[in-house]
């Protein structure tokens, strides 16, 4: 039996991107980025969305292409829904409706926080990897969003603990731009942080009971630290900019990690017995993150999953593969379905 070809669009934020699954196997991933925001220092939703317009026929083009199939072999069209800038979504809503609508194929609504966590089922046959096994744990990082998630079955999620406030990315690019860094910030962090001493500088942390997360008296610790040392010298970033970077990023690290592991701790203890661990999103590409989260699994006897790194940011490949999934199970959408800003968890 022949697995169904789906064509998926992901339109968040300020990337373009399109994708074609042949069932979970990735035939192609194409992302156009928008550099224009650098120069504002963060995404302007306006100028997004109008790159979308711009962006959106030859990105999906492209992605038929490479794939090297015709658009009439597509089973489905997948969109994302939300959560995201409305202005964005809207754009590619609109497109996947009408591509829907026009080729007489389903359309499937997807849920972009969730696709970053079935980014872990997507396929390439030349290098397999293993997958988790249900019901898992995941930590999904992203500019917008820092949640602990349980994963039952591909669409059963339950939020276990999320931010109160700051996400982790957006502390990430609030960090790097009181150091004078370029947007976006979080990257940058990562790179000036492999020459730095993590050790050097300590920052406070919040102290919140549960699972929930706040990165906001981190945000403000760091800059009011910046602002003393600088009044002292004012040459201060400069002399110590990767040390700073480093310390912001073991902090921020910490913060997550030590969350996840009473997360894990206590659904092992009251439900569950598999030690599935995982991280999804955009700040899943950090390095430090990634390494963290190898050595506590190893400690502590977890497997730990890790997404392959063009899967981490925002893509339309795990917007296909979370469609592909919907597509087995029959849950389509039909022209009514609206986008959405926040998340609907």
């Amino acid at each position: 039996m022949s697995l169904p070809f789906i064509l998926g669009i992901e339109s968040s934020c300020d990337d373009t991107s399109a994708s074609v699954v042949e069932g979970s196997i990735v035939r192609s991933n194409v992302i156009a980025n928008q550099d224009i925001h650098r120069e504002f220092g963060g995404v302007v939703p306006e100028l997004a969305s109008r790159a979308h317009q711009q962006n959106i026929v030859p990105v999906i083009q492209t992605a038929i292409q490479r794939a090297n199939i015709d658009k009439n072999k597509l089973a489905a069209v997948a969109f994302t829904q939300g959560p995201g800038l409305l202005g964005s979504l809207l754009v590619g809503s609109s497109f996947a409706k009408s591509f829907a609508l026009g080729m007489g194929i389903p359309l499937i609504e997807v849920d972009h926080m969730q696709a970053h966590i079935l980014a872990h089922f997507l396929e390439d046959p030349e290098n397999p990897r293993p997958v988790p096994v249900f019901p898992f744990l995941c930590l999904t990082v992203s500019g917008g969003h820092t949640q602990i998630v349980l994963i039952r079955d591909y669409f059963e999620m339950e939020v276990l603990g999320q931010t109160i406030d700051d996400a982790a990315g957006e502390a990430f690019d609030k960090a790097a731009k009181i150091l004078g860094l370029p947007y976006p910030g979080g990257p940058v962090i990562d790179k000036l942080a492999s020459e730095g001493d993590p050790s050097r500088f300590s920052f406070a942390r919040s102290n919140i009971p549960g699972l929930n997360y706040s990165f906001s008296g981190l945000k403000t610790s760091i800059l009011y630290f910046i602002r003393d040392e600088l009044k002292k010298d004012s040459g201060f970033i400069e002399k110590n900019r990767n040390d700073l970077c480093a310390s912001i990023q073991k902090t921020i690290v910490e913060i997550l990690m030590s969350k996840l592991k009473l997360a894990v701790q206590a659904i092992h203890e009251t439900r569950y017995t598999n030690f599935d661990v995982a991280i999804a999103g955009g700040v899943s590409a950090n390095s430090a993150l990634r390494k963290a989260l190898l050595e506590i699994a190893a400690a502590e006897g977890w497997r730990a999953f890790i997404p392959q790194f063009q899967y981490t940011t925002d893509n339309a490949a795990m917007i296909a593969g979370a469609g592909y999934f919907k597509f087995l199970k029959g849950e389509f959408s039909g022209q009514s379905a609206a986008p959405y800003a926040r998340s609907k968890w």
